[in-house]
């Protein structure tokens, strides 16, 4: 009577085939790639053909095409007229404005040396920078303090009450900005006729120049804090519970679970705002400063967007202020770049991947 060697539980026929070297005289191995092997064909085969992605994505393919386009008349479709910054660019050549770079004459790089020159282009871009450090240093962590101080708040009605209070200056269009502060920190403003009525000097910040670069920075806070609040919070939401119980099983306080969690969460997410920043460091607010141009002077309020649309728009002196706006986006370029690079050394994503 034999006795079987097949493992109780199991069945003669589940049991693998045992390979026989000795046997076949081979070994077995992995199996090459080519005719019947897995190689880059195999690859391949398992990538689903285009017609049928197509079938699969064409709703959501068909909604980008509007963005799209949006993208390439009013972004792309433009770089192409940075051309007049090479030219004597004169639009009354032609009927036709675009016909007119055709006709104007070439200058080569006359325009750039006339900007280098010119000491009221150097003062604007002093004066971009300086409000550039200051609202990164006042404006960019405050949309992180808030939104981890609403991210504390227990009650999930007040969380939201906040929020939309915060939110809400972001609609407001620059007009109805400096209105409201210059109905609050003006010359005939609440605070100056209180002042008055009590015996005392009253002030107009809106007409001081000194101090013109904070009250800018002031202005930006309050209208657009509530949107990079937006931002933590989303970041913040995606943090798991259970690493703050954890924090907390392990001793942890408020503070601690907050240097030890919560900001190394939004560790990406202002890495990421903070190269754009960067990368939008030239452009700190066309709308806002032209407001309170003639109220401030040109020497405080005078940045190089204003720069550009005064010699572009007014002077008329198109090819001039083409080249001001190329060396713009050539800079703001390498900041974004050079901003990135550095994010990648601290080991974050930055816009890109390494």
């Amino acid at each position: 009577m034999s006795h079987s060697t097949v493992p109780r539980g199991t069945t003669e026929a589940q049991t693998p085939p045992q390979d026989d070297g000795a046997t076949t005289g081979t070994t077995k191995g992995p199996a090459r790639p080519g005719k019947g092997g897995r190689g880059p064909r195999a690859k391949k085969a398992g990538r689903l053909a285009f017609r049928i992605r197509w079938r699969r994505d064409r709703a959501l393919i068909l909604m980008t095409v509007p963005a799209l386009l949006l993208v390439l008349v009013f972004n792309y479709v433009p770089i192409l007229g940075n051309v007049v910054a090479f030219q004597d660019y004169d639009p009354y050549l032609s009927e036709n404005g675009f016909v007119a770079i055709f006709e104007s004459p070439w200058t080569g790089f006359e325009q750039f040396e006339r900007i280098f020159a010119d000491s009221a282009f150097w003062h604007a871009v002093r004066n971009t920078f300086v409000l550039f450090f200051l609202q990164l240093v006042l404006y960019f962590p405050i949309p992180i303090l808030l939104a981890l101080l609403i991210n504390s708040v227990v009650r999930p009605r007040v969380r939201a009450v906040a929020q939309a209070i915060m939110y809400l200056p972001h609609f407001f269009s620059w007009v109805l900005v400096v209105t409201v502060f210059l109905q609050i920190f003006g010359g005939a403003g609440i605070i100056a006729q209180t002042l008055r009525r009590h015996g005392y000097e009253g002030f107009d910040l809106m007409t001081n120049p000194e101090i013109f670069k904070y009250l800018v920075t002031l202005e930006t806070v309050w209208k657009d804090a509530g949107w990079g609040i937006i931002v933590f919070l989303a970041a913040l939401s995606s943090v798991s519970n259970d690493l703050y119980e954890a924090a907390a099983m392990d001793g942890a306080g408020r503070w601690r679970r907050m240097w030890h969690v919560t900001l190394p969460a939004l560790r990406p997410v202002i890495a990421l705002l903070l190269v754009l920043r960067v990368g939008d460091a030239l452009t700190v607010g066309f709308e806002q400063l032209l407001l309170q141009r003639q109220a401030v002077g040109v020497d405080a309020s005078e940045v190089l967007d204003t720069y550009v649309w005064w010699n572009g728009i007014r002077n008329q002196d198109f090819s001039y202020a083409a080249a001001a706006g190329l060396v713009k986006g050539v800079v703001g370029l390498g900041l974004v770049l050079t901003a990135n690079k550095v994010a990648h050394l601290m080991g974050e994503q930055g816009v890109y991947k390494k």
